[in-house]
This record gives C-alpha cells, sequence and structure tokens, in this order.
C-alpha cells in the first residue's frame, strides 16, 4: 500500500514539474510570437519528464539538446525557459544516474553539435555558441554534479546502515557461538569430573553390597547407594545432553585420508598425494583431515582442472599438511567469491591443536599449508589471523563509498569553477584577438572618401571587423536601397567603459557614408 501511494506521489510530481516549466516556457516565448520555439520548448519538457525516472540518460539528452535553443535566431533574444528546463532535468538525471560518463559524454556531444549551428544560423556566430556553452556550465553540470553529490551520499548512509545491520548480526553470532562454547564446556566438565566421580561411587558401593561380614541393614544401604548413583549418572547424562544441544561434538571424529583423496580421485581431481599420519595424535589427524578436506573442496569449486599436490607427514614432534593446486586451465568457476568461512575454520581448528594454517595464492594456483604440533596446548588467538582474510567487505564499500562522496562535493564545486575559468581565458584571447584583428588606422579612415568603390578601399580596411561595438550612440543608417555598413576599431584601448567605432556603409559596391561614434564623450 506504500509502495503505491509512493508511485503516486511521484505521478503527481512530474505533472506538476512538466506544468511548471511548460508555463515558464509559454510566459518566456509569448512576447516573442515564435510557434517554433514555443512547440519545441513544449516538446523537450514533456520528452525529458517522461523518461527521468525509468531513462535519466534520455532525459538529461533531451534537457541538454534543448539548449540548442540558444543558436537559433528566434527572435534575437535568450531563451530563458531553457535555463530552468536544464536545472530541473539535469539534477534529477544526476541524482538517478548509475554512471557518470554518459552524462558528460552527451554534453560534450550537444557542445560540438552546437558550434556548427551557431556558426551557420546564429546571429553572433561564436557569442551565441559561448552563451549556450555558460547555460550548459551553470545550469546543466552544477545541477548534474549536485544530484550525483546527493546520490552519492544517500548510498554512503544506507551503506553505513547496512555496516551496523552486519556487525550487529556479526556480534548476535558470536555471542551465541560463545554461548554455545561455554555450554559444550561445563558439559565436559561434568562429564569428565562428576561423571568419573559418580561412577566410581557405583562401583565401590557394589562392591560393599556383596562384601562379606555386613548385615542385611548395611547391605540395603549400600544397594540403595549404588542405585542412587547409578540414577544420578544417568540424570547427569540427560543435563549433559541438554547442555549440549547444537553444540559442536568435543570428542574427535576420526577420518581416513586415503577414503578422502580417493573419493576426490574419483569425483575427476588430478591428485598427487603423500600421506603418512601413523604418529599423530588423534587430535592432529583430525585436523589434518579437515585441511585436506577443506583445502579439495575449495579446489573442485573455484580452480576446476587444476592438477593438486597432497603432503601429509608426520615426523617427530609435529605434523606438516601441504595442498597445492596448480592454476586451473580454464579459469575459475563465475559466481561469487569465497567467503572463507571454510578457512577461519581451519585456523580455529589448527589453533587449537597449537599449529598455525596459512593460505594464499601460490605460482597462479592457491595454497593450503598446517603446521601441526602433537602435544601442545593451544595457541593464542592473534588479530593478525583474521587480517590475512583482508579487509571486511562492507567495509571497503563504506570506504569507497565515502570516497565517492568527496570527490562528487568537489567536483560539485570545483569542475563548474574550472571551467568557468577556461571560459574566461579563451574567451579573453579570442576577444583580444579580435580587437586587435579590427581596428583601423585613424589617417586611413581619414583618407576614405564617400563614392569610392569596395575594391578600392578593401586593401586598406582591417581582416576582421569589431565585435565589442558600440550599443548606442549610432547615428541613423543611410537611406539607400540594399546598403550594408561594417564596424571597425578606433584604436581606444579596450580598457575603456565606453566604447567607439568607424562605420563604413556600402551600397552598390561604393562607399556611401563613413561615421565614427561612441557610447560616451570622446
Amino acid at each position: 500500500m506504500r509502495e503505491v501511494a509512493k508511485r503516486r506521489w511521484r505521478v503527481v510530481f512530474d505533472v506538476l514539474l512538466g506544468l511548471f516549466l511548460a508555463f515558464g516556457i509559454v510566459t518566456d516565448t509569448v512576447d516573442i510570437r515564435s510557434p517554433w520555439e514555443t512547440v519545441g520548448g513544449l516538446a523537450v519538457v514533456v520528452g525529458s519528464v517522461a523518461t527521468a525516472r525509468r531513462y535519466p540518460v534520455v532525459s538529461l539528452g533531451i534537457a541538454l539538446a534543448g539548449a540548442l535553443a540558444v543558436t537559433f535566431p528566434f527572435g534575437d533574444h535568450l531563451p530563458v525557459w531553457v535555463v530552468f528546463v536544464l536545472v530541473a532535468m539535469a539534477y534529477q538525471a544526476g541524482l538517478r544516474m548509475e554512471r557518470a560518463r554518459p552524462g558528460v559524454l552527451i554534453g560534450v556531444a550537444v557542445m560540438v553539435i552546437g558550434l556548427p549551428l551557431a556558426l551557420v544560423l546564429g546571429p553572433d556566430g561564436l557569442g551565441d555558441w559561448a552563451a549556450m556553452v555558460a547555460i550548459l556550465v551553470f545550469a546543466g553540470l552544477s545541477p548534474w554534479l549536485l544530484g550525483r553529490y546527493v546520490r552519492v551520499r544517500g548510498e554512503l548512509a544506507r551503506t553505513g546502515w547496512r555496516r551496523a545491520e552486519e556487525m550487529e548480526s556479526r556480534q548476535r553470532l558470536i555471542a551465541e557461538q560463545a554461548r554455545l562454547r561455554e555450554r559444550a564446556r561445563i558439559a565436559s566438565d561434568m562429564h569428565d569430573s562428576l561423571g568419573h566421580e559418580l561412577s566410581l561411587i557405583a562401583v565401590r558401593a557394589a562392591a560393599l553390597e556383596v562384601a562379606g561380614g555386613l548385615g542385611e541393614t548395611q547391605r540395603d544401604a549400600a544397594g540403595q547407594l549404588r542405585t542412587s548413583a547409578a540414577a544420578a549418572t544417568e540424570r547427569l547424562r540427560e543435563i549433559i545432553g541438554v547442555l549440549r544441544e547444537d553444540a559442536a561434538p568435543v570428542e574427535p571424529v576420526q577420518g581416513d585420508l586415503g577414503e578422502l583423496i580417493a573419493r576426490a580421485r574419483a569425483s575427476g581431481l588430478a591428485i598427487e598425494s603423500t600421506v603418512d599420519v601413523e604418529a599423530a595424535p588423534p587430535m592432529v589427524a583430525r585436523a589434518a583431515y579437515r585441511v585436506v578436506q577443506e583445502a579439495l573442496t575449495n579446489v573442485a569449486k573455484h580452480a576446476p582442472g587444476a592438477a593438486v599436490t597432497v603432503r601429509v607427514t608426520s615426523a617427530g614432534a609435529q605434523t606438516d599438511v601441504s595442498v597445492v593446486n596448480a592454476r586451473p586451465p580454464a579459469g575459475p568457476l563465475p559466481g561469487a567469491a569465497s567467503g572463507h568461512l571454510g578457512l577461519i575454520g581451519l585456523r580455529e581448528r589448527a589453533r587449537l591443536v597449537g599449529g598455525a594454517l596459512r593460505a594464499g595464492p601460490h605460482e597462479g594456483g592457491f595454497a593450503v599449508t598446517a603446521t601441526l604440533p602433537h602435544g601442545a596446548a593451544p595457541a593464542e588467538l592473534r588479530e593478525a589471523d583474521d587480517d590475512e582474510l583482508g579487509e571486511p567487505t562492507s567495509a571497503r564499500a563504506l570506504e569507497l563509498a565515502r570516497r565517492d562522496v568527496r570527490r562528487s562535493l568537489v567536483q560539485a564545486i570545483a569542475v563548474p569553477c574550472g571551467l568557468f575559468g577556461v571560459m574566461l581565458a579563451v574567451s579573453g584571447v579570442v576577444f583580444l584577438y579580435q580587437w586587435n584583428s579590427s581596428e583601423l588606422p585613424g589617417p586611413v579612415y581619414d583618407g576614405l572618401r564617400v563614392g569610392q568603390s569596395r575594391a578600392e578601399v578593401a586593401p586598406e580596411l582591417p581582416a576582421h571587423q569589431r565585435s565589442a561595438r558600440p550599443v548606442r550612440g549610432e547615428p541613423p543608417r543611410p537611406a539607400v536601397p540594399g546598403v550594408a555598413c561594417e564596424y571597425y576599431g578606433t584604436g581606444r584601448s579596450w580598457l575603456d567603459n565606453d566604447y567607439a567605432a568607424y562605420r563604413l556603409c556600402f551600397a552598390d559596391g561604393k562607399l556611401v557614408a563613413k561615421d565614427r561614434f561612441a557610447e560616451g564623450a570622446l
């Protein structure tokens, strides 16, 4: 029920967002009287909002493509609706996209496509393209990076909660294992101490019952004592059975290594073996059996077809176990990686007999070796034994999530600022080049005469026209059919607040007017 309510609220939110963006487009284009811009903007809104949740990459692409409207001469105005659409849809795309590369590629593609469109269709050429790029950076890239940051931060929070749940589960498991071990220890103590004493009491009472020189009363008392001791022993066994419920057996279970290796060969493993455990105590032999069993199981599971060498030798005061497999010919089986739980159990078993176990890659394969001393006390539990298995997966995931959060935050701030600086630098270089290459010397301007042909004065004119020219103070154009005016610099510094320009107007290939004008005082 809650999930259904969430889906409904999402639909309502998308509809309201689409209506808001559509309203912005209509109000932005109503005075321009450009139906093509209105229709194109509404199509961008419908397409980007409809695909925002299921296909965020497509939604981002549609919204970025809408920024190309800046390069079209729709009434010679800047489409403000593009900014609103980009801010809304880029943020949602960053919030929902799993990978960042598609978004970057789409943005670069839009900038590359927009350059020729601006040069061909835009009234200001590179200026229109620069305006489009600025909108893409600040209205598209910045909200997209912010959405990425919010997404990664949410993943970090979820990873932290998962980590906490795993730690709680592990703590419960450790507590349960400790409880079972303690119950097994109590059962063993009761079996070894009380059970033995009660058995001796029963035996002595039975001997006393049949001994000579006792009266009937004494024999009856001895018989009752024997019966009570037997009943107490039986009751003790029942209590021990309750304590040992779900606990591991404390007595060693013997296994034949030869039969184990034979069964492994019959299953398809290529095994070369040397086994000698005649001098090993029962608990050491059992530990060696478990090491070989677990190692062969891992070979069959993770290295199919690999040749295996098994060496188990008992000499002097210790037993050495070695199970080494070569590189699997076809590679490891696909699937989840090993959880190392079997190796953890083997390390604990080797520790309990006073030995040590090592496991790790070996010449392209894997090697499991153990040193098991005879008659040694259990070794101390070291944290390094757990460290050999590597950092826990959840901890690595948490650290990676934190690193992604820091990186995304830096990107959300540094990338737009860096791109803005690059744009300023490039624009400054282009501006200075255009400014210096469009300057008409004063003596040349003074020497121009109305009525000269365009071909006659062309060699004296600069290679480029001045784009940064005064926006006011320009005199009226000559009332001549087909007149075309060109603008050139006057030599005035670009550091001045008020620009000045020379204007040369041509009609039918002849100079019909020349003017000098400026925004402020000369």
